[in-house]
């Protein structure tokens, strides 16, 4: 399935009237609330690493329950989709990441590790939806000129989630922390009515309107038809969007357990959630600079560049100690700022008919969010948590390969 304006320029031309302005703000939101949600596991998993006695590869199935939700359900999101319409898809994503808040009350209540992860599961899937709507709306309600440029700020608001959360979930949860598991149950409680509040909005608007069709069968000279294929660099995108997620998430999963190190400073729970609220907002503010420089600045180039950079604060972060340590890490969030735009635009470019498809698979890519901070668990149970970085530092080399050799075919 496509989705495609109700008119050959429809979501285009919408993009530069106030009902198109409009409808982009409604869709940022949609990418706060995801953002919110999704930092919350950087405070819930050295949360629930204590009051389950985990070790790290047992706390980093919250992010492999999370973020396998992106990989199994994308593609049965963008099949709903194709039925329900793109208002719909957003609907049924709030009130699915709604359900999934709730069913955190019960997990605590009963103190149960596997319920907690079937809660993150049910949760993540109303994300999918959302992400899977989203996207590619928000690339197409404007110029394909631009779209990185737009996809960049509503990331941008994304990372303002990211940057929120993690204050939130120190004073409600740490703050609470004697309480245990339980401590989790009145935060997800007010997330669930926030997401149900947004969706009583959301039934009430009137956005631009964005057919969803069939993906187009090509008849081949013979009389036999086939499908049309994705290109190739489509799926040195795809995993690229893996290792970009994958690295983003494995960095910050492990922050507040890493800045406890009594090499890095030994911070309380606390001060380092502050310190991952830090790192979130580099990312936000690297947003909102993305926006303006990749308007004049080719987007493959800017995403060569930050990717070196994350390279190398890496290696600093892993062969020093102290603050010199600590600020290199939290500096990573600043350069992963465009990547996500950039490798989505860049992977859907082109792709006609098969656009919904595309974004579909992109998603599923997230799915990276779950298997890397799991290797990264398995090597920081292993060499330490210091070493263990090793694991984002060979996703930044494939990322910085990716985006140099495709801005070198760009000027050819």
């Amino acid at each position: 399935m496509a989705f495609m304006p109700t008119s050959a320029t429809a979501a285009n031309s919408a993009g530069d009237t106030p009902r198109g302005h409009f409808a982009f703000l409604a869709m940022t939101s949609l990418f706060f609330i995801w953002g919110f949600v999704t930092a919350l596991n950087d405070i819930l998993i050295p949360h629930l690493k204590a009051a389950f006695d985990l070790s790290y590869t047992q706390a980093m199935l919250v992010q492999l329950c999370f973020f396998g939700a992106y990989f199994l359900l994308s593609p049965l999101a963008g099949r709903l989709i194709e039925r329900i319409g793109f208002l719909g898809g957003i609907l049924s994503g709030l009130v699915t990441l709604a359900a999934g808040c709730l069913l955190f009350y019960p997990a605590a209540e009963l103190a149960t590790y596997p319920l907690f992860l079937t809660a993150l599961f049910v949760l993540a899937g109303g994300i999918t939806l959302l992400q899977v709507s989203a996207n590619p709306y928000v690339a197409a309600l404007g110029s394909a000129r631009t779209a990185a440029s737009r996809l960049s700020l509503a990331q941008a608001v994304n990372s303002l989630g990211h940057t929120l959360a993690p204050l939130f979930g120190a004073a409600l949860i740490f703050g609470a922390a004697s309480a245990g598991a339980k401590a989790v149950q009145l935060p997800y409680l007010l997330l669930a009515g926030f997401c149900l509040v947004v969706t009583v909005i959301f039934a009430r608007l009137r956005l631009p309107t964005l057919q969803v069709e069939p993906d187009v069968t090509v008849t081949a000279p013979a009389t036999h038809s086939t499908k049309q294929q994705l290109p190739l660099h489509f799926y040195g995108a795809v995993a690229a969007i893996f290792l970009y997620v994958g690295a983003e998430v494995s960095i910050g999963s492990f922050l507040i357990n890493y800045l406890a190190l009594p090499e890095l400073g030994a911070f309380n729970e606390q001060t380092a959630s502050t310190w991952v609220s830090y790192y979130w907002g580099g990312a936000m503010l690297g947003r909102f600079a993305g926006a303006v420089i990749t308007r004049y600045i080719n987007a493959l180039l800017v995403l060569a560049v930050h990717a070196v950079i994350a390279i190398a604060l890496l290696l600093l972060t892993m062969s020093q100690t102290g603050m010199l340590a600590a600020v290199a890490v939290i500096a990573i969030g600043f350069f992963n700022s465009i990547m996500f735009p950039t490798i989505f635009t860049h992977g859907i470019a082109g792709l006609g008919s098969l656009t919904s498809r595309g974004s579909g698979l992109l998603c599923q890519a997230i799915v990276g969010g779950a298997l890397l901070p799991l290797l990264q668990g398995i090597a920081a149970d292993t060499v330490g948590v210091q070493q263990s970085f090793i694991v984002p530092l060979l996703a930044y080399i494939y990322i910085a390969g990716f985006a140099l050799w495709h801005w070198r075919a760009s000027r050819n």
